[in-house]
């Protein structure tokens, strides 16, 4: 469907095959080469709908913080950090033990899922995706993609990149997040931008998002069922794919593993 949405009488046989080769990859019928390299360029003034349709799929978070810090260097001017503001939530409150053993400073390390990190890095121009349901009608939905426009020092500015209402002006403030499991025998809630850095993302988010260009890198191997095929499908032509893939040893290689489970697929 991606890929018809942008098709012509010209390129039906190129669709085509590229949609035979996507179809093969979901079933695991189709042993994969690869062009070994992904390239993005960043243009000097980071123009405001570049990101509106690119970005770089990764297997894990790991993978994507790491190239998400790089690229954010790339960027020009200057870059803020926010703060968080961290505590245990009422209830925790009232036993002394726990004051005196979870300290703020110790609240602020806490890096669990759900939960975004005690400082946050933003630069005008970056693009960013949101974490939270906020105001679905406007299309404030986890999963949005929005690019900064401005960086306030309460308030963050930002135009819409994705879904119904791309274009669109919103402000982004803090929230209190609570995260259903931190590892710790207490709830606490941290008060932050529901936000993180989206030059790259993990497959499994770009879930339902269509892009016109797509880098995928894969230093490590997809892990669960069908993640490659999620990462091909998601761009509207052959020529928008990129992709990047390390052998165990660290190099460079044009082959990757597939996990599909055909079992699932039996009943279907």
């Amino acid at each position: 469907m991606r890929l018809q949405s942008c098709s012509s009488p010209s390129n039906v046989d190129e669709v085509k095959k590229i949609g035979d080769w996507i179809l093969k990859d979901g079933n695991e019928d189709d042993g994969k080469q690869n062009d070994g390299e992904t390239s993005i360029e960043i243009p000097d003034d980071v123009l405001i709908d570049y990101f509106q349709g690119r970005a770089i799929l990764a297997p894990t978070n790991e993978c994507v913080e790491s190239v998400n810090d790089h690229l954010m260097s790339l960027i020009p001017g200057e870059e803020k950090v926010y703060l968080s503001s961290d505590s245990m939530c009422r209830d925790e409150q009232k036993m002394e033990d726990n004051s005196e053993i979870y300290s703020t400073e110790f609240l602020n390390t806490i890096r669990c899922s759900g939960l975004r990190s005690h400082a946050l890095k933003f630069k005008v121009g970056a693009p960013v995706i949101l974490i939270r349901n906020i105001d679905q009608a406007r299309g404030l939905c986890n999963g949005t993609r929005f690019q900064i426009i401005r960086t306030g020092i309460h308030v963050l500015s930002c135009k819409i990149l994705s879904g119904k209402n791309i274009g669109d002006m919103v402000f982004i403030l803090r929230m209190t997040l609570i995260p259903s499991n931190s590892g710790l025998s207490i709830k606490f809630q941290r008060r932050q931008f529901p936000l993180i850095v989206s030059f790259a993302m993990t497959i499994n988010k770009s879930q339902g998002q269509t892009l016109s260009h797509v880098g995928l890198y894969l230093p490590r191997h997809v892990f669960s069922h069908d993640q490659l095929y999620v990462a091909l499908s998601s761009v509207t032509s052959r020529g928008g794919i990129k992709i990047f893939i390390k052998s165990d040893s660290g190099e460079l290689t044009n082959v990757t593993r597939n996990v599909v489970y055909k079992e699932v697929l039996h009943r279907i």
